[in-house]
């Protein structure tokens, strides 16, 4: 069973290391540190994800800023309770971490596969030229009865099929992890830069209760 569950939830990412690490939090005796990876995207952009790192998997005293690493694992949530409410905190939970020379121009450095449920009716809107999006969120099952809710945008076709969706069903997902600044204003004086993680769907299917 939890093979099985792992494997609904599977990245992939490679990038530099911008950051050295921050502490978590601890559970079992076991601490948790986070540190940001820069991920190159196919423009002259990058997205800046955010690892989660056991201090069983890598020293986490050590300053590795300017190293490239690979790390697999999953893209997990939980909610912070701040200004009177849940905020959703994404980052990439490593299980494998591995330092590589230099990055391959064709190397493929940041990628996502989901097998989740629908779990709020999808957001179908256009942008001022026409471009059409879609935003679900997905509900990732974790071992133990914990799920991940991972927020994913659509483009073009993708999108025309996601307005389709209905919640509770099956959703398989490829895409990549992006980030994206935004300013949250909390009233006329008060405005903060904030960055909001999603994954962008480069392929999305239905799965068929009775085939899985």
């Amino acid at each position: 069973m939890t093979d099985k569950v792992i494997e609904n939830n599977q990245v992939t990412v490679m990038g530099e290391v911008i950051s050295d690490f921050t502490y978590s939090h601890e559970i079992f005796g076991e601490g948790f540190y986070m540190v940001d990876v820069r991920v190159q995207r196919l423009s002259e952009s990058f997205d800046i994800i955010p690892v989660m790192v056991s201090e069983r998997l890598l020293d986490v005293t050590e300053s590795y800023i300017g190293m490239f690493i690979c790390v697999n694992g999953q893209f997990r949530s939980y909610n912070r309770h701040e200004e009177r409410k849940n905020r959703l905190v994404l980052s990439l939970f490593a299980r494998e971490i591995e330092f590589v020379d230099q990055l391959e121009e064709s190397a493929k450095t940041n990628q996502i596969y989901l097998d989740g449920y629908i779990c709020k009716p999808p957001i179908y809107r256009k942008t001022p030229l026409g471009r059409e999006i879609a935003d679900i969120l997905l509900a990732v099952n974790r071992p133990y009865g914990k799920s991940d809710y991972i927020p994913c945008i659509c483009w073009g076709r993708n999108a025309r099929y996601a307005n389709n969706f209905q919640v509770g069903e099956h959703c398989a997902v490829w895409g990549r992890i992006q980030s994206r600044e935004y300013m949250k204003k909390f009233d006329e004086e008060h405005i903060e830069r904030r960055v909001a993680f999603e994954v962008s769907v480069s392929k999305l299917e239905l799965i068929e209760e009775e085939d899985y």
